[in-house]
């Protein structure tokens, strides 16, 4: 019997990444980890660092995704996120370069509220990439 399939879209600023149909879609919201499925009752969440797995009849397709959101209805998924990077494509190298620069910022902010934020999402988001392209 064939599971059930539903259209996922994944659109980030730079333009669309993905839009074809899949079984399942498994991704971390701020509150925790979420599978959704064709039919899933409607729903809208913020989106955390994470991989995103996307579970197609041809098998399972993996990103690094950014921060964003998640909106789900009518039998149709639509992910907004900053940035949705094939975890097979992810440099190892470049993302340890980019969390040091990150740590190193996230020292330095100081008293400054907003650039400690952004530092430590960006921290947070690198480490999470790495986890993916380390295979964990």
């Amino acid at each position: 019997m064939a599971k059930k399939t539903f259209q996922v879209e994944i659109l980030t600023p730079e333009g669309p990444v993905f839009d074809d149909v899949v079984e399942m879609v498994s991704t971390t919201t701020s509150v925790g980890s979420i599978g959704v499925m064709a039919n899933h009752t409607p729903l809208l969440a913020m989106l955390d660092a994470c991989e995103l797995r996307l579970h197609t009849e041809s098998g399972i397709k993996r990103f690094a995704q950014g921060e964003g959101y998640i909106q789900v209805g009518g039998n149709h998924a639509m992910i907004l996120v900053e940035e949705a990077l094939p975890a097979e494509k992810l440099d190892r190298a470049e993302l340890e370069a980019s969390l040091a620069k990150w740590q190193a910022e996230l020292a330095a902010t100081g008293s400054d509220q907003e650039a400690g934020r952004v530092a430590a999402r960006n921290v947070n988001r690198f480490e999470a990439f790495l986890k993916i392209a380390s295979g964990d």
